[in-house]
């Protein structure tokens, strides 16, 4: 049944449009995705349809930087599908999902307008200010899907979102040419970086193989944290951009 209409809960949000697919849930995590629509209006059809694949978002961000929300943060909102953060596997029921139109990007391979980037830091502010979310747990689709979903991508300014006091950051190592871990690889340096990667957060077995699941995982982390190579390779600016960040992270 659609949510009736309901008083926004951010004072940033401009326009309120109930969506169908909700469940009830408390929040600590903030989830950044990207969705590809023709148009805002597309967007929001799919966003709130009660047909299948039935999805929706608590907000959603046009490329003006219009802020429309969609759920109440104190609902479940249908947004993250199978996914995983620290040991949790129902991060629906602990987030809060922000889609942002990426219209332009796809069409023009272009970067995030700074419009819309600057709404995005104002309503995470906005929304981890009133939760309490931790800056670590605003994170991406792929960091929580990384076998499945690569939004909101390489071209997100995560650097200029930590420097407003949004997410973890920390400048990437320089890139090197040289070895490092890649898939194939058996052994302890293996599962060190298996184990690395789980105590940050990413869903992730560890085995000392680096099979497809820890390349996809390492992926994901490259996306986020050092976006100018993606491959799937532990080179060495991977490895220690992840020392990095564990040793900055809250505890």
């Amino acid at each position: 049944m659609q949510i009736a209409k309901f008083t926004a809960d951010s004072a940033l949000a401009a326009e309120v449009v109930p969506s169908f697919n909700y469940d009830e849930r408390k929040p600590d995590l903030i989830i950044l995705h990207s969705i590809g629509s023709a148009t805002s209006g597309e967007a929001l059809r799919t966003l709130c349809a009660p047909e299948p694949p039935r999805v929706s978002a608590h907000y959603f961000v046009t490329d003006e930087g219009r802020i429309v929300q969609l759920v109440p943060e104190t609902m479940r909102a249908w947004h993250a599908g199978p996914s995983a953060r620290a040991g949790s596997n129902d991060i629906n029921s602990r987030s809060i999902g922000i889609e942002i139109s990426v219209v332009n990007k796809i069409v023009d391979d272009a970067d995030f307008p700074e419009t819309q980037i600057e709404a995005v830091i104002n309503l995470c502010l906005d929304v981890a200010g009133r939760h309490l979310v931790r800056r670590e747990r605003i994170l991406g689709h792929s960091d929580i899907a990384p076998a499945r979903k690569q939004d909101p991508g390489e071209k997100f300014p995560w650097g200029k979102l930590h420097a407003r006091g949004v997410g973890h950051w920390v400048e990437p190592a320089p890139i090197a040419e040289q070895g490092g871990l890649r898939p194939g690889d058996e052994g302890t340096a293996v599962a060190s970086l298996q184990t690395d990667l789980e105590r940050y957060g990413y869903g992730i077995r560890v085995t000392g193989r680096y099979d497809l699941l820890t390349q996809q995982v390492v992926q994901a982390f490259q996306r986020h944290f050092r976006p100018a190579r993606v491959d799937g390779i532990a080179d060495g600016s991977t490895l220690f951009t992840l020392q990095r960040l564990l040793a900055t992270l809250e505890l």
